[in-house]
């Protein structure tokens, strides 16, 4: 798989886990405000735009890394029960 392949991949990833993402902060005793998830639910859709704009410009190195933290903010926040979602599946290999 090339280099502008898997960033493709993992940006159509991000965009399925964000398009299905939903805020579970409730009275649970978690430390993070809905507003703060909010917050950084925003950044991560700023990093999977800033991937999107680096894959459009041929440089797939930085649009990895763009849509890396943008995933890494998304696990953070799913780890700490903040948010809701699944990451897509992989296809089975016949």
């Amino acid at each position: 798989m090339s280099l502008e392949q898997l960033v493709s991949k993992y940006i159509a990833s991000a965009e399925h886990a964000l398009g299905e993402l939903q805020i579970a902060v409730g009275n649970d005793g978690l430390c993070l405000s809905k507003k703060s998830v909010l917050e950084i639910v925003d950044l991560a859709k700023a990093y999977l735009q800033d991937a999107k704009y680096y894959r459009d410009g041929k440089r797939f190195d930085v649009s990895l890394a763009s849509v890396a933290y943008c995933e890494g903010l998304l696990d953070a926040l799913k780890r700490l029960g903040a948010v809701k979602f699944e990451w897509p599946r992989r296809k089975s290999s016949p």
